[in-house]
């Protein structure tokens, strides 16, 4: 039986709920126990795939296709447990279930409430896997005291009572300001907190402080007691250069410490951080530096591309360089040339995408990466615009677009070399989709596999034939170019099993140029870089070179 951990925020968001979540799950890895890390969000979107990035930045996605909240890349990238669609729900999710079984008659006529249906319904959830794991960890979004998050506090309320005692505890995530006109460190917003988790029935067994500096004696002392915890249980949570050294900063704060000594486990066994320290040590002793460029249309929000950024980050540390990263808004390509924004760049990446907006930039991005001879890696509509710069103009196939651009614009304007998925093969069946669909969880979702072409440069950096990889799009580049694209030397050098469906392209004569119709970003972990980002940043480090 699991023990559980429950994570809740206050005062305001944003603090780091996530970041704590997923260092405390590294930390008790070290330990030598197994996790699990669960999200529950009060939003009541079923789940994020419709948000635009500019609400809820990143949509991360699992093996098992489902769409989630990025704070499940962060539980990943710090444990390498591959997240389950049953570790996301929200209150969308949680209320379309509980008026799918009304309808269905399942609760016999009664009357249905928040309490106990929607809570039971929250429980059930958290309850999933029970036995599979020494400590599950549930982090709560949003802060206490929000209305929408009420039923999600009153459910892990009632779990906590459900469960043997002892079985569960709670970690509370606060803000200590520093004002600055005073010099004083303000515990006031943090007991006020302590006291709304409080009011609901829950008192927090950790508190975790989110500051710029150490907490002083004095103030962790007035912490524990008005807020009735031990005084090494208050652990701050300062400002850190680098994520990566959460799970290091938190051990010195004593925070799985803290955790262990509220379950009462004693002896602890001790921590093995050396995968930790081999991180912080590639993070903040690179040997170089290099530049990259991701040419995309969220660049105002570095949260859309979040996963791309740290996978950047963990091919730099796997080449001992520092990754520069600087957004260029695809959209200046519109009326401007590429050159000048883009000369001086070791390497340009050009990520996913949905809608034409911006779409010409990336086009642009991709001619100028081909033409340069300059690392290139496409992600997902990334691949595609690099296929539609090559039919254009290489291939000579002057109106080559997307199928996807001409339903936005209601008209025939390109020849589609991208297309509208109607159909595809997942597991044993046969998936169909019409361009009428609803839009929520109707692309090809989570883990598929690949066939490499044997001596292509894919293949070499894989060091296999055959890959597994995420995806979340609707269209796909139409093999009926194929053999036109190739003779001009854009291989298509990974494909479905079946052979229909183009997952990789390359240029053969070039240094290092790569689209995937995937997402490699989403698999990329600080000890275990995803290959692609690893040799893409040693392509980059190899040009820096050359400059």
């Amino acid at each position: 039986m699991a023990r559980y951990i429950f994570i809740t925020g206050g005062v305001v968001s944003s603090l780091g709920k996530g970041l704590a979540s997923a260092a405390l799950g590294a930390l008790l890895q070290a330990r030598g126990y197994t996790v699990r890390l669960r999200k529950l969000d009060p939003y009541l979107n079923v789940d994020p795939g419709t948000m635009s990035p500019f609400e809820h930045g990143e949509v991360f996605v699992t093996d098992d296709g489902a769409e989630t909240d990025l704070d499940l890349g962060h539980y990943e990238r710090f444990t390498g447990v591959s997240a389950r669609k049953t570790d996301s729900v929200s209150s969308g999710r949680v209320y379309s279930t509980v008026l799918e079984k009304e309808r269905r008659g399942d609760y016999l006529g009664k009357t249905i409430q928040v309490i106990p249906h929607v809570t039971n319904e929250i429980k059930e959830f958290i309850d999933i896997g029970d036995d599979e794991v020494d400590f599950m960890l549930c982090e709560i979004g949003g802060t206490v005291g929000d209305i929408e998050g009420l039923p999600f506090f009153e459910a892990i309320r009632q779990f906590s009572q459900d469960k043997p005692r002892g079985q569960c505890i709670f970690m509370h995530l606060t803000l200590l300001p520093y004002i600055a006109a005073s010099g004083e460190l303000k515990t006031k917003p943090t007991q006020h907190s302590v006291k709304e988790l409080r009011s609901i029935g829950i008192a927090p067994d950790v508190l975790v402080c989110r500051s710029e500096g150490p907490i002083p004696k004095k103030e962790r002392e007035k912490l524990a007691l008005f807020c009735n915890v031990r005084p090494d249980s208050v652990i701050a949570a300062q400002d850190l250069k680098s994520i990566y050294e959460a799970p290091l900063a938190y051990h010195r704060e004593g925070m799985d410490q803290a955790v262990l000594d509220a379950f009462g486990i004693a002896p602890a066994p001790r921590p093995d951080l050396r995968r930790w320290e081999d991180v912080y040590d590639r993070t903040y002793n690179p040997e170089g530096e290099v530049k990259v460029a991701i040419v995309g249309k969220y660049t105002q929000l570095e949260d859309a591309y979040k996963s791309i950024k740290e996978a950047l980050t963990h091919g730099g540390m796997a080449n001992r360089v520092k990754v520069n990263v600087e957004w260029v808004d695809a959209e200046i390509f519109d009326t401007e040339e590429a050159a000048p924004y883009l000369q001086g760049f070791h390497a340009i990446l050009v990520p996913g995408g949905f809608g034409e907006r911006g779409t010409e930039g990336k086009i642009k991005a991709a001619q100028f990466a081909r033409e340069r001879n300059i690392p290139y890696l496409g992600i997902c509509l990334g691949m595609q615009m690099a296929v539609i710069e090559a039919a254009r103009n290489v291939a000579n196939l002057a109106n080559a677009g997307s199928e996807e651009f001409d339903h936005e614009a209601g008209g025939k304007r390109f020849t589609p070399v991208v297309y509208h998925l109607k159909e595809w093969v997942q597991g044993n069946h046969v998936v169909e989709r019409k361009v009428g669909d609803d839009k929520g969880g109707t692309m090809r979702l989570g883990s598929y596999t690949a066939k490499l072409s044997e001596g292509s440069k894919v293949a070499e950096i894989y060091g296999s034939t055959t890959i597994e990889e995420r995806h979340r799009h609707r269209y796909e580049v139409d093999t009926a170019y194929r053999a036109k694209l190739e003779d001009c030397g854009l291989s298509f050098s990974g494909m479905s099993p079946d052979g229909k469906l183009p997952e990789i392209v390359e240029w053969r004569d070039h240094p290092w140029f790569i689209g995937v119709q995937f997402h490699p970003e989403l698999k990329s972990k600080p000890f275990e870089p995803h290959p692609l980002f690893k040799d893409f940043i040693r392509a980059a480090k190899e040009t820096s070179r050359l400059v």
